[in-house]
């Protein structure tokens, strides 16, 4: 969930005599397209899998922190089943506190809500929203209700500040890119990497004008993981991002509205 927050932090701008990207900017989740691919889980005779996260995680589902490994974000997760429609996860990292979930199968099955908490942001103070999905996959014979595939239908954002994000253009060609909850960066639209500051799953950053576009690379150690091309309306008011999850092979679109 976090990640996906931090993937809309693209796109800066150069060599307009005027950027359109400058300034303040909100990401709307409800104009946004969420990506389509499913996301499957199992959870069955005390075992929790997510089929879909990469690399896979397969944990005991019995209450207490497990090891996972190759995770940026997290090194512990602990499942607990609350009854065959409900359970909760957390995650830690080291001995901090990185996020934790409340998940809710509706009674007939179609839909799943996950609450939840972001604690890892450098700044700000935590992020909490909730993440609804449909279902496109029944779970099998005997698994909790949580199984099965899903289907992002809608994210909702409690936390406004981790939904805003500000670009700044200078002189050189640079521009700088700062957001509430403490992810930043300062580059030039010249397609060198440059460190990006605050969210461990993305080491750096390149950037590159596409016509009017804005062309945005994130890599972790060295190897692309999402790419990015952002466009501002002809009016200055909305921001249009489509990213290519390299991880996960998804798409999406999202729209933020100028501050």
């Amino acid at each position: 969930m976090k990640k996906l927050l931090f993937l809309l932090l693209l796109i800066p701008v150069l060599g307009w005599a005027q950027s359109p990207f400058d300034g303040t900017w909100k990401f709307d989740p409800d104009k946004s397209k969420l990506p389509q691919k499913p996301d499957e889980y199992l959870l069955k005779d005390g075992m929790y899998e997510c089929k879909t996260c990469k690399p896979e995680i397969k944990v005991k589902a019995d209450g207490q922190f497990q090891k996972v490994t190759g995770h940026p974000y997290f090194d512990m997760q602990k499942v607990t089943v609350i009854d065959d429609r409900h359970i909760s996860t957390e995650e830690q990292k080291g001995d901090k506190q990185i996020s934790n979930g409340k998940w809710s199968v509706s009674e007939d099955g179609s839909a799943l809500t996950i609450a939840w908490t972001d604690f890892s942001n450098p700044a700000g103070g935590p992020v909490s929203g909730t993440s609804t999905f449909t279902r496109v996959g029944k779970a099998p014979a005997g698994a909790n209700a949580i199984s099965g595939s899903w289907r992002q239908a809608k994210l909702d954002v409690a936390t406004a500040d981790a939904l805003l994000f500000t670009y700044k253009t200078g002189g050189g060609d640079s521009f700088s890119m700062t957001s509430p909850t403490g992810q930043s960066y300062n580059a030039k639209l010249d397609g060198k990497q440059v460190p990006y500051v605050g969210d461990p799953g993305t080491t750096t950053v390149s950037l590159k004008r596409i016509g009017d576009s804005i062309e945005e690379t994130d890599y972790r150690d060295g190897k692309v993981i999402s790419i990015g091309k952002s466009t501002v309306s002809a009016d200055g008011k909305t921001m249009t991002t489509e990213v290519e999850d390299k991880v996960h092979g998804t798409k999406a679109t999202y729209v933020a509205e100028k501050q």
